[in-house]
């Protein structure tokens, strides 16, 4: 599609996918209603807390579970508890303790002396009562009880890789996640995975067959959120390598990521394929573009009631159409701004630790010079810098080459994405000073850190050279549980140098709270 005022294109995208795809990112946050399971009766959907006008209570089961009975049906039913069959909570603390520490699956077999079938049985309870405790504490977010100030949010995206299971067949699948992340609490509050578990491959494929979708343009199918096998496959045959960023200098860089995303068909398309991936066999792949799309609209359902919101992306087309979508108008109500933000990240340790000595000796020459200090000199830097910005881009966007490394970020380019000429220069100083993808990049280090089954792949020494993830899971659905899972740890278990967690930073958590009480949360 072609603005006529710009003359500028955009790809069009699918309300509905993306309607599907949001839905599916803010499920967990919707409350589970338990009521009388006869879909006939009057009472059914009404929750058993609405008292004793529709139910009252009748006993207990034989395993403990509440029973009631419906004043409408005259029918009793029980209320399970989530923590039905689990006879030996010792083993579930070990067993979210060595997940979050590295041990592979079948180390956590050894050391809990359990079989893999109990340990995925596990998995799949520790995951349900993650999401239940995260659920109950970020509604304080979405019903205001929390009303955050200014948030500095980075937001990036992370590879996670998927073994083949077949010998016959050595494809991997390649899914993605986008994490969203407080700068300055460090709370991450999304880890959304363009992976949807509860979709059928045989089940969508069959449907969009008979509805034609193969022989529709994407943007107007009816499953086109999903990754269809035979485009797919065409796909993979025709990028093998297009969605690459070249080495070199960080200019070039910013200025050959613009080239490839014009290169693309669809410029917001960042799925990584080659011949040597395929879909998943179980669930549904997502475009990476559709979850962006739902990420965001995720992201201002849930910050509905904070002041201000200042988003640094990843230098990405599909993450700021995205997020320009979703926010537009907060962002005209100047309660929302975007900014991209690239950085060098293939220096080696001794380059970093020379640009950051080069720009120390610089800072100290400067101070001598002129007669600021701090955080006043630097500012003054940022305002010289932004006075001769390189315009990049078929966007013409402009780029400021950041003065002041970081040993994290040694070299670094900011782009504003929502400049309306309304703030003053010592405003926009400060914003890009606050420029950074800190916030997500250390929860992504975490990530690969503490959990082997997220770790750098291994290349093999065969002559195909074939990448093999050594303690990579064969099923995408355990990525999807245990990236949720890890969040919560994340947010509410680990204290950083302050002795807080990032819950407690941001209001959600008084103390860091307890495995146990995680696990054995109640609704």
């Amino acid at each position: 599609m072609l603005c006529q005022r710009c003359r500028r294109g955009f790809p069009i995208k699918s309300n509905l996918g993306i309607y599907e795809e949001y839905m599916r990112l803010v499920s967990y946050l919707q409350e589970r209603v338990t009521s009388c399971p006869d879909e006939a009766c009057a009472n059914h959907g009404i929750d058993v807390k609405a008292g004793k006008r529709f139910y009252r209570k009748f006993g207990t089961t034989e395993s403990g579970s509440t029973r009631y009975l419906c004043k409408a049906c005259n029918k009793t039913f029980s209320v399970g508890k989530s923590t039905l069959r689990q006879r030996k909570p010792h083993v579930n603390i070990l067993v979210f303790k060595l997940l979050m520490n590295k041990s592979p699956l079948r180390r956590i077999c050894e050391v809990a002396d359990i079989g893999p079938g109990t340990l995925y049985a596990k998995i799949e309870f520790i995951y349900q009562q993650c999401m239940k405790f995260v659920a109950h504490r970020e509604q304080k977010l979405l019903n205001g009880t929390i009303r955050p100030g200014k948030l500095y949010i980075s937001v990036d995206r992370q590879e996670y890789t998927v073994n083949w299971s077949n010998t016959n067949d050595k494809r991997n699948v390649i899914l993605s996640s986008v994490g969203s992340a407080d700068n300055v609490t460090s709370y991450v509050f999304g880890m959304n995975l363009n992976y949807d578990p509860e979709s059928s491959p045989r089940d969508i494929e069959n449907r969009a067959y008979r509805c034609g979708d193969y022989n529709a343009s994407p943007p107007f199918r009816r499953y086109s959120r999903f990754w269809l096998s035979r485009d797919y496959a065409r796909e993979a045959s025709r990028s093998a390598n297009a969605g690459r960023r070249p080495r070199g200098y960080l200019c070039d860089s910013v200025r050959d990521a613009y080239q490839v995303e014009s290169s693309r068909d669809n410029p917001e398309c960042s799925d990584a394929m080659s011949a040597d991936t395929q879909t998943p066999k179980t669930g549904m792949q997502v475009h990476a573009e559709y979850t962006l799309y739902g990420n965001f609209l995720f992201l201002k359902k849930l910050l509905q009631h904070a002041e201000k919101v200042r988003f640094f992306l990843d230098q990405d087309s599909g993450m700021r159409n995205a997020c320009l979508t979703a926010f537009w108008d907060e962002i005209l109500e100047r309660r929302c701004d975007a900014f991209f933000v690239s950085v060098n990240k293939e220096m080696t340790i001794h380059q970093k630790q020379r640009a950051l000595a080069d720009a120390h000796r610089e800072l100290n020459r400067l101070s001598e010079l002129y007669p600021y200090e701090g955080i006043d000199l630097k500012l003054e830097l940022i305002k010289d810098r932004m006075r001769s910005m390189v315009t990049i881009g078929n966007q013409n966007d402009k780029w400021l080459i950041h003065p002041i490394p970081s040993k994290s970020e040694p070299e670094k380019m900011v782009c504003y994405l929502t400049d309306l000429g309304d703030y003053d220069e010592n405003h926009k100083a400060r914003l890009y000073d606050k420029a950074t993808l800190h916030g997500v990049d250390r929860f992504f280090m975490q990530v690969r850190r503490r959990m082997s089954l997220f770790e750098r792949p291994i290349l093999t020494s065969s002559r195909a050279r074939r990448t093999w993830f050594g303690y990579s899971p064969y099923n995408p659905v355990y990525v999807h549980k245990l990236l949720n899972v890890f969040r919560v740890f994340y947010n509410y278990v680990e204290v950083g140098e302050d002795r807080q967690t990032p819950a407690m930073r941001l209001g959600l958590a008084r103390g860091p709270i307890k495995i146990e009480d995680i696990l054995y949360y109640k609704a």
